[in-house]
């Protein structure tokens, strides 16, 4: 169960690994409003409010990220008989923030400019704050690809929907495409701490991210669709020689933003179908909901673990 004592260890050493922004213009601001968090340098504290963090977990919704946070104080022993955690960023409805300890906890929408939004202003906030030795990890859910429903992937590399490991974007009229590579060092310690639980299968596998959740995932059962069943059949095999084990809409630029920023970073999210076997969500709500608290049983037990506390 112990590798407690060595990211200890790695902790302390790393201490001095602030992080950093790949943007010169900021260190020259007065002022740095981060907008969609309803937060500002000039009426918050950033170091007395986040400088202590040094794991930060995010995903989808803000109820769900809530319930993490819960999970995570109790997991911890922060938490006590009536104590709330409340939004951090309640002056707005875009996204939710909360924390507990070191362990910061965020909502990020769906899709990748959303999440994207939001990590330009989480990744300015942790700069405001003078954090340091960050670990970053996106907890969700996905189709998987050959895997039985429940199943957890951890993802070595996201890539498009054209298999290549790189995300794009159109910056002033010019292409930039940038990495998509995750830290294989703490994929291999988030492996370990499932094997340590033994609760549910978990692989380590590519992930494909993709702007759309019908057409650009191949489903059959959109508004849209101008292919067919054997058409999906032959992409979705293919994604899985590719070595891809899953599909949803967000990991690309999550590694790609979090590797310019030198932040350690993974992708942990559980499979709700077999894509190989239909469509649609068909698991009663009890079973998804257990589903989909596996990935934070997961990494809650990575952070405790880290923290010695396991």
């Amino acid at each position: 169960m112990a590798f407690a004592g060595a990211d200890a260890e790695e902790l302390e050493n790393h201490n001095d690994c602030l992080v950093r922004l790949s943007n010169p213009n900021v260190a020259t601001m007065k002022e740095d409003v981060l907008y969609h968090f309803s937060l500002s340098t000039s009426t918050h504290d950033f170091p007395a409010m986040f400088g202590d963090v040094k794991f930060v977990c995010v995903g989808g919704s803000p109820s769900r990220m809530k319930a993490f946070i819960k999970y995570v104080a109790e997991e911890l022993g922060f938490d006590h008989p009536g104590v709330d955690y409340p939004n951090i960023c309640a002056g707005t409805d875009r996204y939710a923030m909360y924390k507990v300890g070191p362990v910061l906890s965020v909502s990020h929408g769906m899709g990748i400019p959303s999440i994207a939004i939001m990590l330009h202003e989480l990744i300015k906030l942790l700069y405001h704050a003078r954090c340091s030795n960050i670990t970053i990890i996106r907890i969700g859910t996905s189709g998987g690809i050959g895997l039985e429903p429940g199943s957890v992937v951890i993802t070595r590399q996201a890539v498009d929907a054209c298999f290549k490991p790189e995300f794009e974007q159109i910056v002033l009229g010019k292409r930039v495409v940038r990495s998509t590579d995750l830290d294989e060092q703490l994929v291999q310690k988030l492996l370990q701490c499932s094997a340590d639980l033994s609760e549910f299968t978990t692989v380590v596998g590519n992930t494909m991210c993709t702007l759309d959740f019908y057409e650009g995932q191949g489903r059959l059962d959109g508004a849209l669709c101008s292919y067919t069943e054997q058409d999906k059949q032959a992409y979705l095999r293919a994604a899985y020689a590719a070595g891809i084990r899953n599909i949803e809409m967000e990991s690309s630029v999550f590694a790609a933003m979090c590797s310019e920023c030198g932040l350690r970073a993974a992708v942990v999210c559980v499979t709700l179908l077999n894509r190989l076997d239909g469509d649609q969500i068909l698991s009663p709500h009890e079973v998804l909901t257990e589903y989909q608290k596996r990935p934070q049983r997961l990494v809650g037990y990575f952070i405790k673990k880290s923290l010695g506390k396991a």
